[in-house]
């Protein structure tokens, strides 16, 4: 298991815990926890033994933005900056692609590429001490990290914009309202929920459900004819993992299916 400076990497029953604490403080992502995100994200989604992502964090932050101490306030940092979004933006397609569903946790201040990261996972549980927030506006910056990708596809476009130009703190009820999360319950909950959701979901047929959200997500770049295809291609696929045979075999059964996530 690979030891990182910027975030931990748990297993636990086919459940991969990833939890950001970064060096920088408030969990602020600098070049290192990026290249960190590719390397945990890459590792696990090529891990047969993986069942579930959970993306979750350690303190009051799940992220607060960039490290801006290690900028300059001016077009120098451009290079920097395309660097840093460059390495986030290839965590966050490693975590897509990922044939296995992700949860994300947030239980404190999601903000910048913080809040864009929590726009990512299939499912979101929020905690009472959550704050998401696009907060890009404030530094005079576009957003990232998927941000522009994942919120009209979540909310609609004219909600996304209005949070966008509005750039209010968004807290875990109206959150769930917006459909920016999908549950919030209350803190002292919150670690015992987002465990019961991922086990939820790592007993399910997880390349299954994996491929099934992606095709969710793809299916907006794609016409009818195309997403058909990808359909009928990805379907064909799905008979020769072992979960099709324990599905089927269970169907014409007594019992439950036991799934293996094959």
């Amino acid at each position: 298991m690979t030891a990182y400076d910027n975030l931990s990497v748990e297993h636990d029953d086919g459940i991969a815990t990833v939890t950001l604490d970064s060096t920088a403080g408030r969990n602020a992502l600098q070049l290192e926890m990026a290249n960190e995100l590719v390397s945990a994200a890459t590792t696990l989604g090529e891990d047969p033994e993986t069942r579930c992502i959970v993306l979750t964090h350690e303190g009051e932050f799940f992220g607060a933005g960039a490290d801006l101490s290690q900028l300059s306030g001016d077009e120098s940092d451009a290079p920097r900056l395309r660097r840093l979004a460059g390495r986030a933006h290839e965590a966050i397609v490693q975590f897509h692609q990922a044939e296995t569903p992700v949860v994300g946790g947030v239980n404190g201040i999601a903000a910048g590429i913080g809040f864009s990261l929590a726009l990512m996972p299939d499912l979101l549980v929020l905690g009472d001490d959550a704050t998401l927030k696009f907060a890009y506006p404030g530094i005079g910056l576009t957003g990232d990290g998927g941000a522009t990708f994942f919120l009209p596809r979540l909310v609609g476009l004219r909600a996304a914009k209005e949070i966008v130009l509005r750039d209010d703190p968004i807290g875990p009820e109206e959150a769930v309202e917006l459909g920016l999360a999908t549950e919030a319950v209350p803190a002292d909950e919150f670690d015992d929920r987002l465990a019961e959701v991922a086990a939820d979901l790592a007993a399910g047929p997880t390349h299954a459900l994996g491929t099934t959200t992606r095709l969710l997500t793809e299916s907006y770049d794609r016409s009818l004819e195309s997403q058909l295809a990808a359909e009928a291609n990805a379907i064909a696929g799905a008979t020769h993992t072992d979960d099709y045979e324990r599905g089927v075999e269970a169907f014409f059964g007594d019992g439950d299916p036991e799934f293996t996530g094959r």
